[in-house]
């Protein structure tokens, strides 16, 4: 077997279902050539050749999943957090963007960025960069380098936008920068950074755009990301611009980009018709309540969601919310959903820890080993490479991200379970007790 076969041992912990933890207390997770292949209390005979690295005491757990980051907004983040959504856009947000055409600025800061999540939970990460190409491909070389798994989507957007961000033709820009992937994936440069197709949302894109990424999406079988339904203005914005399609997620299915794999951002006022849609195409909801609290957006009807069956995982959306951390997000969840129960929907129940760890790791994992529709042709004579395992589970088969805890000064006198040192892991956690961090097998920190 290869050096990504062997043991990690410790207490270990895993979603099974969106109700099931399943936990193991000092035994051991099998990886198999990068793949989960389970969990054991004794080292099985056929594999007595592997090493066993021991964590006993830790806390070993799947990689989180941060389903919603602006790799530029990392910069200013905490900053303008009295402001709503689209009031900070114009203050904070463009001017920031814009500062991406100048690569030095660029590596600067996309270094920062990537230096920051490297350290923290999350093991695969869904990047919106900015409009700029070039300093996308920038973004993309630096997480493959991390060892993090990656998508990464240029921005695409034509109007309400600031002059020096609106661009002229942005199916040909998204064409140039996929091109310009596809030639150095051939030339193998790409295992763990793939593009994503990115309309900032439906106000910056124009019908042509938004027809024009479709195109695209057919041809190569990118996923796509955006964002949907997150403000109240925003949402009655999109009804003036849009008064042909019956609601927000309708704009983005007339122009066709609901095809395909992918991830609405926020969902904060989804109606049940919205809901219709995101069930029927299977869209992915990356619940952000961090950000939702900070630029007065609401709280999503999360609870909701999953009684439609609508697949969830969790986002950080940085710079919208301030920490890059997942566990982070659980927290916000299940805090966000106890005031959406007081105040709004007095019948729903809060989310519960269990419900919050699966969206963060095995929910959101899961996008990225969903099945794409294979391309009408090959791109550059590229057809693959897009595509990861699912992620975010020690069931049998699933890709090996796994985040090995030291959970020490949380203890208490008392003896606490798995399922107790996890929660206090969830809110009490930061980087600094991490001691372990595995990606696809790969160990990335020590």
């Amino acid at each position: 077997m290869d050096k990504t076969s062997f043991f990690l041992k410790g207490d270990i912990c895993w979603s099974s279902s969106p109700n099931t933890l399943e936990t193991a207390e000092n035994s051991l997770l099998l990886c198999s050539g990068g793949k989960s292949g389970g969990v054991f209390k004794d080292v099985p005979k056929e594999y007595f050749n592997l090493p066993v690295r021991d964590y006993s005491g830790a806390l070993i757990m799947p990689g989180l999943t941060d389903l919603h980051i602006h790799a530029p907004q990392f910069a200013f983040r905490a900053l303008g957090m009295d402001m709503e959504l689209l009031e900070w856009l114009d203050k904070n947000t463009f001017p920031e963007e814009a500062k991406y055409r100048d690569l030095e600025y660029a590596r600067e800061a996309y270094g920062r960025f990537v230096a920051h999540v490297k350290k923290g939970p999350s093991t695969r990460l869904c990047v919106y960069a900015t409009i700029h190409g070039p300093g996308t491909l920038l973004l993309m070389d630096m997480l493959e380098e991390s060892g993090l798994v990656s998508y990464v989507g240029k921005l695409s957007m034509d109007r309400n936008c600031p002059e020096y961000l609106k661009e002229d033709d942005g199916v040909s820009q998204a064409s140039e920068w996929l091109d310009a992937f596809f030639k150095r994936h051939g030339e193998g440069l790409y295992k763990n950074s793939s593009p994503i197709i990115t309309p900032r949302f439906i106000p910056s894109c124009t019908d042509k755009l938004l027809k024009g990424l479709s195109e695209i999406q057919k041809r190569s079988g990118l996923p796509l990301q955006s964002h949907l339904s997150e403000n109240r203005k925003e949402v009655e914005w999109v009804r003036e611009l849009c008064p042909e399609s019956e609601n927000y997620a309708a704009a983005y299915a007339d122009a066709g980009l609901l095809e395909g794999n992918a991830i609405m951002a926020h969902c904060v006022w989804s109606d049940e018709r919205e809901m219709d849609i995101l069930a029927e195409k299977g869209v992915y909801v990356a619940h952000c309540p961090q950000s939702n609290m900070n630029l007065s957006s609401g709280i999503a009807p999360v609870r909701r969601f999953m009684e439609r069956g609508i697949p969830l995982g969790l986002g950080s959306d940085v710079a919208g919310g301030v920490h890059t951390s997942i566990f982070r997000a659980m927290t916000d969840a299940i805090q966000v959903s106890k005031l959406r129960q007081a105040l709004i929907a007095s019948g729903e129940k809060a989310l519960t820890l269990e419900e919050v760890f699966y969206m963060g790791t095995a929910g959101g994992g899961a996008f990225f080993g969903k099945p794409g529709r294979a391309p009408e042709k090959k791109a550059n004579g590229v057809a693959d490479g897009y595509e990861f395992g699912s992620a975010g589970s020690f069931e049998p088969g699933w890709d090996f991200d796994a985040l090995v805890i030291d959970d020490g000064s949380f203890r208490c006198p008392s003896a606490l379970s798995i399922r107790d040192r996890l929660e206090r892991t969830v809110y009490l956690s930061d980087d600094s007790h991490i001691v372990g961090k595995y990606v696809r097998g790969k160990q990335i920190i020590l």
